[in-house]
């Protein structure tokens, strides 16, 4: 799907400058245990499934919908594992700030493909060989995978990238 007309709108505003967007990411298993991941049009990089919140949806809707759109997969949320902010830069120098609710995914059906122009490659890999992923593509499996019952979210007055604290969980 690209990048949301109402996105686009607000970038005519604001140019490069930052953002603050809701966005969804999946943490999906085939029934091998293979995780679901995506390789990013914009920048190349292997990521976790990932997507913007539109006006007016719940981010369990737009998980879903993310999922479909991006790989062609229909899948269910079992549990909110995650929520965090992050910053990002895109190649083209916008910058964001995504508040993101990690969602661990049920696979409901569908074949794992390039369903848009988002991603250059989907594809399963074992949890022990994963490609190389940035700091929130880690955060998010790996509380999606724990044994957590409730969302894991930094704690008060935490920056994120601050030393140390992404790695605990």
């Amino acid at each position: 799907m690209g990048v949301p007309d109402y996105i686009l709108r607000m970038r005519k505003h604001v140019g490069h400058d930052l953002l603050w967007l809701p966005s969804v990411s999946a943490v999906v298993r085939n029934d091998a245990g293979e995780l679901l991941l995506g390789q990013r049009a914009d920048d190349g990089r292997w990521a976790v499934v990932s997507g913007f919140v539109e006006p007016g949806e719940q981010p369990a809707t737009a998980v879903v919908r993310e999922v479909l759109e991006e790989t062609g997969l229909e899948v269910e949320p079992l549990r909110l594992s995650s929520a965090v902010s992050h910053p990002h830069r895109y190649p083209n120098g916008d910058q964001c700030e995504y508040l993101n609710l990690g969602f661990h995914c049920r696979l409901l059906g569908g074949e794992a493909r390039v369903n848009d122009d988002e991603s250059l490659a989907v594809a399963w890999f074992p949890p022990g060989r994963l490609p190389e992923l940035d700091e929130h593509s880690r955060l998010v499996i790996r509380h999606a995978l724990g044994a957590e019952h409730s969302a894991f979210f930094l704690p008060p007055g935490t920056l994120w990238g601050e030393p140390g604290e992404l790695e605990h969980g």
